[in-house]
């Protein structure tokens, strides 16, 4: 076995979950956020200087907006700790392999505006089927020429047009991503741009929140003159050097793992202010049964062991959703979580999977069109089975919870985690003390 390779961890291996043989006490340091991490590689690409990236994460989705951006014409070394962006003119003619990575496909697309001929865009099988078709529009809209077989996902080409107009109307009712991904592009337009949102329900706006931060923070004015519209007003990039926060979407299972096998966890590097959706877990937790407490730039976190129901609206930290999901499967009682559609839309239907998932244990879980209710089942009423991940790194993180509780679990594919968590097995097994 390779050294540091936790068995069953391999592509299409059969990983044991392992159960929690004690109350937990662990200091569990995640790697930097992918969301800001890949915001900050596209705006690092059309800055006015050189940027540095520290703390950026090191995974599939950021190996793919590197290659992305290197395919266009950019200069990044990723040699080191420390990442050096070097900006110049975007180029056409390349390809983009998108692979399984939102980030890529939705935020890469408008760079093209500003090249200097076509870029095709493809990836993986899953991400065929992923929404693309209102920001390829909304491409159409600004000038450019789209090329999708009319289907409007993946594979496609863009071509940039020979003028661009500063206002745009787009429907991010699938995926917040599209507003982002016209929004990072807009201070390098020639007017910049307005953007409006069209549909009727926004999900995940925190995300879009991070995205004027990242770009108020690097030195461009964004006004939002009402909750569906937002003004980039044109400007010079200046992020400086800038520092990922950790990813506290990724560190929400092992705030997790302190609820069903109690005992304390504590996730260092928490800001004290922040725009990722990860910052609704504490709240989140302690309604489940959780002590959550910040103290400095550590978030402890405590649990008894027993896990309380919840009735939640998740549409503002949509991504959160399937490491709530699975406390709820070994809740006391019964839960609901709603406002999450949109996430039928993501790297496999999510709501479609868990109530697969749950089903599967033994447990009773509905799945509609906005929402995921839980009858709610201690863990001693559930049974171990092999758990599909369905090519999610969620839906790994996911089975990894309940099998803290669960007996047998068997996860397929665990590495699918290599998304946004290349060593989240070792971890794993660095919580419960077992080592890698």
């Amino acid at each position: 076995m390779t050294p540091g390779l936790v068995p069953g961890t391999g592509p299409g291996q059969v990983w044991d979950a392992p159960v929690a043989s004690g109350p937990l006490d662990a200091t569990v340091s995640v790697p930097g956020s992918k969301s800001l991490t890949n915001r900050f590689l596209v705006l690092a690409a059309i800055a006015a200087e050189p940027v540095t990236v520290r703390g950026g994460l090191r995974s599939r989705d950021s190996d793919l907006m590197i290659g992305a951006l290197r395919g266009l014409g950019i200069e990044v070394d990723d040699s080191g700790d420390e990442w050096r962006v070097t900006p110049g003119p975007v180029r056409g003619g390349a390809h983009v392999d998108c692979g399984l990575a939102g980030t890529v496909m939705r935020f890469v697309p408008p760079l093209v505006l500003l090249a200097d001929g076509p870029v095709s865009f493809d990836g993986d099988e899953g991400a065929r089927v992923r929404p693309m078709g209102p920001l390829l529009d909304a491409l159409r809209a600004l000038g450019a020429t789209v090329e999708d077989g009319g289907t409007g996902t993946l594979p496609f080409t863009v071509t940039p047009p020979a003028a661009i107009p500063a206002e745009v109307e787009v429907d991010s009712s699938s995926s917040s991503q599209f507003v982002t991904g016209l929004l990072l592009t807009a201070p390098r337009l020639p007017h910049g741009l307005t953007v409006r949102h069209t549909g009727e329900t926004l999900p995940s706006l925190p995300h879009i929140d991070m995205t004027c931060e990242t770009l108020r923070e690097a030195g461009i004015r964004v006004d939002q003159p009402d909750e569906r519209t937002w003004v980039v007003h044109p400007g010079e990039i200046r992020p400086g050097d800038v520092r990922v926060e950790p990813d506290l979407s990724n560190a929400g299972p092992f705030m997790a793992a302190a609820l069903v096998a109690g005992g304390t966890v504590r996730i260092p590097g928490w800001p004290a202010v922040t725009t990722q959706p990860g910052a609704y877990y504490p709240e989140l937790l302690a309604r489940m049964g959780a002590t959550c407490t910040l103290d400095g730039d550590v978030m402890t976190v405590g649990g008894t062991g027993r896990v309380a129901g919840i009735d939640a609206d998740l549409s503002p930290a949509g991504e959160i959703t399937p490491t709530i999901a699975a406390l709820c499967a070994l809740a006391d009682g019964p839960s609901r979580l709603t406002g999450i559609g949109h996430l039928r839309g993501h790297e496999t239907d999510r709501l479609a999977a868990i109530a697969t998932e749950v089903e599967r244990l033994g447990g009773t879980c509905h799945a509609d069109d906005d929402s995921l209710t839980f009858g709610g089942m201690p863990a001693e009423g559930l049974a171990g089975e092999v758990m599909e991940t369905y090519h999610d790194h969620r839906m790994a993180t996911f089975a990894a919870i309940v099998g803290l509780a669960v007996a047998d679990v068997k996860v397929l594919n665990v590495g699918t985690t290599s998304k946004t968590m290349p060593d989240f097995p070792q971890m794993w097994a660095g919580m419960l003390g077992a080592g890698a």
